[in-house]
């Protein structure tokens, strides 16, 4: 399968190709995610922009390390926006974004897990 969201060269760089930890990344990744699209959602509906630039920046770290490139760029803007609370009205559409791109790319790595990981 030709991954969209995901990058797998740069997760196994990242593992050192040790499947044990690549599985442990995985899990990590997916408890991490839901929790920030959650926090995201809280911090946009309470307005409070600032705190919502700094998860955006916790949140890019996270995607970055899976090699989703594209979606850290946008974090990266998100951060510097929400921080300065200069343009609000694109907020949602980047919690959107985040919750849409992570979403895809954990079936990605469910079908990298079925596929090509052993299951211990």
């Amino acid at each position: 399968m030709d991954y969209k969201y995901i990058n797998t060269e740069y997760l196994d760089s990242v593992s050192g190709g040790d499947e044990s930890v690549t599985l442990e990344i995985i899990a990590l990744f997916r408890e991490q995610v839901g929790e920030m699209y959650n926090e995201m959602k809280k911090l946009l509906a309470e307005k409070n922009y600032y705190n919502l630039g700094l998860l955006s920046h916790k949140a890019k770290s996270s995607v970055a390390i899976m090699g989703m490139a594209d979606l850290a760029v946008m974090l990266k803007t998100f951060e510097l926006q929400a921080k300065e609370g200069k343009e609000a009205e694109k907020y949602e559409s980047y919690v959107n974004r985040f919750r849409d791109d992570t979403t895809e790319a954990l079936k990605e790595f469910d079908d990298l897990i079925d596929n090509r990981l052993k299951k211990d």
